[in-house]
């Protein structure tokens, strides 16, 4: 028990800084792309700070409580994979925080805000059915939903290459990154700009955007323990994943929620029902 504590506790802190750096690597890495010199890779870091430091400004109290709620949830994800529970309680309790990010957004009367908060529900209606499936494939190939047995398989990446880009997909959804880029982006020519960041300031912001690095983190983290026979090649194949969704985020254009919606569910359950075919012709 003190052990799990100990690792839960490591996790909850590495987390955000790991977060974090990507985040810069990111932001570095799209101004290369694009031909600009682009920000410090510790620009993240302190953006951060800078928000803890600013005033307090409230819209309502009900969006405070939300912010709180959705790091909270993060930390809890990222927490409870650390010490290999079960994963259909990881992905349900960080959902419960994008409800309350959401409803937090939808609580202010700005029409930016209410229009990001729209938008980021029909992403999170795109890229959970993704995640449930997910869940499911691992079961058929473990057994279980048990983070410890599942990752005494080894290499799940060779029983669920489809379900591995799914993860992919994910993750593209979860960065707000091209052509997913709805409720939020950092690109200018998208019209809502914040989006359902809009009406966060201060140090409520950079709530949402530590609880961004925790996210981050985990989807990464599920990406890994599909080669977690060597968690070390699987942290690189994470990696490669975030690298890739950066070069598409800077190579496509946004779509509409409609095109996200229908590409993500035909994708979903298409290569859900090949990758379990795949699995039982594989035995």
């Amino acid at each position: 028990m003190i052990k799990e504590i100990r690792i839960f506790v490591v996790a909850v802190i590495l987390a955000p800084l790991i977060g974090g750096f990507l985040s810069g690597i990111d932001r570095k890495l799209t101004a290369f792309i694009q031909g600009r010199y682009g920000p410090p890779i510790w620009q993240p870091f302190y953006d951060v700070i800078k928000l803890l430091y600013k005033q307090r400004l409230l819209v309502n109290d009900f969006q405070v409580f939300s912010a709180y709620m959705y790091l909270l949830s993060a930390i809890l994800s990222v927490g409870l994979f650390a010490i290999k529970a079960d994963l259909l309680m990881i992905l349900f309790i960080m959902s419960v925080g994008l409800v309350f990010y959401i409803a937090g957004a939808l609580s202010t009367k700005s029409p930016y805000s209410q229009v990001g908060a729209q938008r980021e529900l029909m992403q999170m209606l795109a890229y959970e059915p993704m995640l449930i499936f997910f869940a499911i494939a691992v079961y058929n190939v473990t057994g279980s939903f048990n983070l410890a047995q599942i990752m005494t398989h080894g290499k799940l990446l060779l029983d669920l290459p489809l379900m591995f880009i799914l993860l992919g997909l994910v993750l593209t959804i979860k960065l707000k990154k091209s052509p997913f880029d709805l409720s939020a982006s950092e690109h200018a020519h998208q019209e809502l700009v914040r989006g359902i960041l809009t009406d966060y300031s201060g140090p409520y912001l950079a709530l949402i955007h530590i609880a961004d690095w925790y996210e981050l983190v985990l989807i990464l983290a599920m990406i890994a323990i599909l080669w977690s026979q060597n968690l070390v090649i699987g942290a690189l194949i994470a990696l490669a994943t975030f690298f890739v969704d950066i070069v598409i985020d800077n190579i496509t254009a946004r779509m509409t929620v409609k095109w996200m919606l229908t590409f993500s569910w035909s994708i979903s359950i298409l290569f859900t029902i090949v990758n379990i075919a795949y699995i039982y012709f594989r035995r």
